[in-house]
């Protein structure tokens, strides 16, 4: 039987990432983080000086990017144009140049392609803000993650924290509702739950749990799906 594609959703700081790379561990699937891809684009638009709000330019440098998504050791590296960028683009920076480059609609077109591509023949976890809705519209399962906005914010200047990055939290925050306010009201793909999509709120969850929870419902999707192909 054809494994499922699992399409998770959600705003920054959810948890995404680490929730999406731990079920894919635990069901034996790829992990696709779409998010690296914009900040691949990002991270190559500010070293060569592209104005982020020059749609064309960033249009232009997405279609000449070649973005590819190794496994290494348990993880994965990410290449631009074969040069390793995995530790550069998680800097604050350039995580606010991928929110801006990814509003931009000839970007978007580019990188879902790829997306589409890399996880057409399934058993893979996708995660994003719009794979759910315009990425995999008919993913086999959908999961739009969430948590309270301070929550989000600790989680993310946490993570700033183990890069070397010491921000205050207020600045976090603000950081937080700004992309929010970005991703929500964009007119290209904006962050919305897919009317099918499972909400799962991990204010008050480990990662671990919220990605055994969705495991579970993986695990129901399989059955139900088998159950269906013994009666055709």
């Amino acid at each position: 039987m054809r494994k499922l594609i699992i399409a998770i959703d959600g705003p920054v700081g959810s948890g995404k990432s680490t929730v999406a790379r731990r079920v894919a561990e635990l069901l034996g699937y790829v992990y696709l983080d779409s998010g690296a891809m914009y900040r691949g684009v990002g991270w190559k638009a500010l070293r060569d000086h592209v104005p982020l709000d020059s749609e064309d330019r960033v249009a232009a440098l997405a279609r000449a990017t070649r973005i590819d998504l190794v496994s290494s050791d348990g993880g994965f590296r990410v290449l631009v144009d074969g040069t390793d960028v995995t530790n550069q683009i998680r800097s604050a920076a350039v995580a606010q140049a991928a929110s801006k480059v990814a509003v931009i609609a000839g970007v978007r077109t580019v990188l879902v392609a790829e997306q589409r591509r890399a996880a057409g023949s399934g058993g893979v976890v996708m995660e994003g803000r719009d794979i759910g809705t315009v990425v995999f519209p008919d993913a086999d399962l959908k999961i739009f993650l969430d948590a309270s906005v301070e929550v989000r914010a600790e989680r993310r200047r946490l993570e700033y924290a183990q890069k070397g990055e010491s921000l205050e939290f207020s600045e976090v925050l603000k950081e937080v509702r700004q992309r929010d306010r970005r991703d929500r009201e964009r007119a290209v793909s904006p962050l919305v739950r897919a009317d099918d999509a499972v909400l799962v709120d991990n204010t008050a969850m480990s990662a671990e749990e919220t990605a055994r929870l969705i495991v579970f419902l993986a695990h129901e999707r399989e059955a139900a799906a088998k159950a269906e192909a013994r009666q055709v």
